[in-house]
Formats: structure tokens, sequence, C-alpha cells
């Protein structure tokens, strides 16, 4: 759970009532949806900054490094039929190798109706064809991860394309209760970000490594990225995003991404 942003605003004679009374117009929000926010204690973080129509599956798989073509096959067959089943309410939005960041890496995003429609899917898929087909990856890989995510109400994630090129997933381990603060900083980053490059995608983890925020980009090689982060220095509000940054999160990483031939973002 994230923690409120609200601590050190109630005395410690303060009573019960009056502590349930605090409101969040002095708490720092990023969002136009958090400033309308009327009780700390109300309100969960989630809800104030995200775009609540859908839950995104972030599977993470491991695999060993001799197996990864028969991974591909394996991985392919089983993500190709669960999106093609109507019966799921399923979409995968990419999948995609690590090139550089924890190699033999695979990363798989699924989109959910929301929690109702991921415990609807998961339901679906126990003792279905789809199950077995899943077991045939499970021999190539060394280990596997879950997550479950929110979009950010900021940026939505894009739809499928074939654009080209490489993609970077962004993971910042945030610090407990700096969720709104992380969010109001990237709302203003993307804004300058997006004159150069348009972003794939924002999340937040709910379910799996908690304190977690993802972002996405497309670059059409390593050498224009580079190119566009030196020429964000130059925009304004981007350095105050990564000096700001560097204060919310305990740690970063960078991975850089190849899609798979089935993957809708691409």
């Amino acid at each position: 759970m994230l923690r409120p942003l609200a601590r050190g605003l109630v005395t410690l004679n303060a009573s019960p009532s009056s502590r349930r009374n605090v409101s969040v117009k002095s708490l720092f929000h990023g969002s136009p949806e958090a400033k309308q926010a009327g009780d700390a204690e109300s309100q969960h973080h989630s809800t104030l900054v995200a775009r609540g129509k859908y839950v995104h599956g972030f599977e993470f798989h491991r695999v060993k490094p001799d197996a990864v073509e028969a991974y591909k096959k394996a991985a392919e067959k089983y993500y190709t039929g669960i999106i093609a089943d109507p019966e799921l309410h399923l979409k995968l939005s990419g999948s995609w190798e690590v090139l550089l960041g924890e190699q033999d890496t695979f990363l798989h995003i699924l989109e959910y109706e929301n929690y109702a429609g991921y415990d609807k899917t998961t339901r679906k898929l126990l003792g279905s064809e789809h199950e077995k087909t899943y077991k045939e990856l499970m021999p190539f890989l060394r280990s596997r991860s879950s997550q479950l995510n929110q979009e950010f109400a900021f940026f939505p994630t894009a739809p499928p394309h074939s654009q080209g090129g490489i993609f970077e997933l962004r993971t910042y381990q945030l610090t407990p209760g700096t969720l709104l603060e992380w969010e109001h900083t990237w709302r203003r980053g993307i804004e300058a970000r997006r004159k150069l490059v348009t972003p794939v995608g924002a999340w937040f983890s709910q379910l799996g490594r908690l304190h977690q925020a993802h972002h996405m980009w497309q670059y059409p090689d390593l050498e224009s990225r580079k190119e566009i982060r030196e020429q964000a220095w130059q925009l304004d509000g981007w350095a105050e995003t990564v000096s700001k940054t560097a204060q919310l999160a305990k740690t970063m990483d960078s991975f850089i991404l190849t899609p798979l031939p089935f993957s809708p973002l691409k």
C-alpha cells in the first residue's frame, strides 16, 4: 500500500476526529484529479493519478541462454493464442526481448479490463488449452515474475503500430509515499520530452514489486536516442524533472528492448 503523504501535518495531541479532517489541499498534488481530492484518508493515491479503465500485466521471463530460440517459438504460440480467443477479453500491448540490460529476458505486457477482467481471464485460462500451451514454454525458463500496473492518467498506452527501431523501458524504484510527487514531476517532464519523442506508455505498480514506476519510449536506434536525450536538456522543465527524479527514486534501471515479430507494438 502506498503510504499517505500527510505525515507531519497532524500534531501529537490532535484528536482522532481532527486528524480525519486534515485536507489534502495542503499536499503537493500534480494532476487535476489530485487537486480535487477532499480528504487524504478517503483517497488512495492510485485513484488520484491512474487511468482506471485497464490494468496491465507485466510478465518477465528469464530464459536459459541455450533455449532462447525455442522459447521464442513457444511464446509466440501461447501469446498469439490467448489474444485470438474472444472469450478471454484480453489484449497484448507488446512483447520484447532485452537487448541491453538483463540478458536473455523477455517482457510481455497484457491489457486486462480492470481487475474484474483480470479475475475473469485467469479463471478461464485454468484448465484450458492455453494453459497447456503455456506449460510448453516452462522448460525454457530460468525464472519468471509478474506485476500488475495501472496507467498514469497523463499518458495512456500507445495503440498497436509498426514504426521500427528500439524501445527503452525505464523503471524507477520509488521511496514509499512519493508517488504523487513523482506523478507531478513526470507530468511536466513528459510534456517537455514529447516535443521531441512520443512516449509509448507510463505505469505504476499495484501488485508484485511495489512502489515502482515505469515509462517506455521508442527510438529509431541508439544514436537517435542519444541525440534526442541531449536535445531534451535544452527544454524548459527537463533538467528539473531529472533532478527531482533522483531525489524520489532509490534505484533506476534502463533496458533496451527489441520487439518480437508478433508484438502489436513494434
